[in-house]
């Protein structure tokens, strides 16, 4: 029968890329992107994401890796889970499952989520290995030895952070949806940390209008798990410290921008104002003019919608009619 020994000395021999050419004494020489798969797993299963023993390559999974990666690697470097995702089946104790149809491709090397996706529905752990991971003591056991393995001791107290600042954001992106769900307003009253707030406020609003722009429309999201929209707030946090969905709405960078200066807004039957300053002569607003006097798109469900109380804030306060 497998052990925890056993799965200790696993973690603590992947096999990875050893360029030293390319990976720097950071990541001790090595490629970090199967030491970041398994973080993102760890951090799924602590959020009770991830219950069974069978991991998607999901857009949860890999929003998780792409902190992982943002947080520790060169700015403006990028990569993909394609690559690691699969490779780990050469450590033993991941195994790939096809979707049908693909089951002869399954052992080949994919180079973009949506490949890989094609390809393959998933992956499951040895048994044994699973049960070791849902136990929150044997798992933090395995991600120590992730960490001190695999990067350099400057980083690896940011690598352990970002573990609980997921799992604290997650919570609290779920208080935020539970609490507008049943009227609860204990919003203000907590004291959170910053990153963990805007993670988690990121988290619940993105989720609640599915990556769609509230003002615009637009609704874009590479095989990647990058997105076009941000999470805003319609009244500042500085005004009110609200974090509730009532105060939020997913935006497309250039509405974001432009709502926050006060050059788009909203009306009281919830249409979209356009403020008349965006034509000025040296502007080039483009699609921005065919906006005005549309209907903004936001959740379904009512207790999820924007506030209009809100919304008459920011046309007093912002909007430059």
């Amino acid at each position: 029968m497998a052990t925890l020994g056993g799965y200790i000395e696993n973690f603590g021999s992947l096999r990875t890329d050893k360029d030293r050419k390319r990976w720097s004494v950071l990541t001790t020489h090595q490629a970090p992107h199967k030491p970041f798969v398994l973080f993102s797993v760890m951090d799924l299963m602590a959020e009770g994401v991830i219950i069974e023993n069978f991991i998607e390559p999901s857009l949860e999974l890999l929003d998780t890796f792409n902190r992982y990666w943002d947080r520790t690697m060169p700015v403006g470097s990028k990569t993909t889970m394609a690559y690691p995702f699969p490779r780990l089946r050469t450590d033993g104790f991941w195994h790939l499952i096809a979707n049908r149809g693909f089951e002869n491709q399954i052992n080949m090397e994919f180079s973009s989520m949506s490949r890989l996706r094609d390809v393959c529905a998933g992956a499951t752990l040895d048994p044994e290995l699973f049960s070791f991971l849902m136990n929150s003591e044997s798992r933090e056991r395995l991600r120590a030895v992730l960490v001190t393995t695999y990067f350099a001791p400057e980083i690896q107290p940011i690598l352990l952070e970002q573990g609980q600042v997921n799992l604290a954001a997650y919570a609290y992106s779920r208080e935020l949806i539970i609490e507008a769900a049943d009227g609860s307003q204990t919003w203000n009253e907590r004291e959170t940390p910053v990153a963990v707030r805007d993670q988690g406020f990121r988290k619940a609003i993105v989720t609640l209008y599915d990556h769609r722009c509230a003002l615009c429309g637009i609704r874009m999201l590479t095989p990647e798990g990058h997105t076009v929209v941000e999470a805003a707030h319609i009244k500042p946090w500085r005004e009110n410290h609200d974090d509730r969905p009532s105060n939020g709405l997913a935006l497309c960078r250039l509405c974001h921008w432009s709502f926050d200066e006060g050059l788009m807004s909203v009306g009281t039957h919830y249409e979209v104002l356009v403020s008349r300053r965006v034509q000025l002569e040296q502007n080039l607003p483009g699609h921005i003019l065919t906006l005005s006097d549309r209907p903004i798109f936001y959740p379904d469900e009512p207790v999820f919608h924007p506030s209009l109380d809100n919304f008459e804030w920011h046309r007093k306060t912002l909007f430059r009619s």
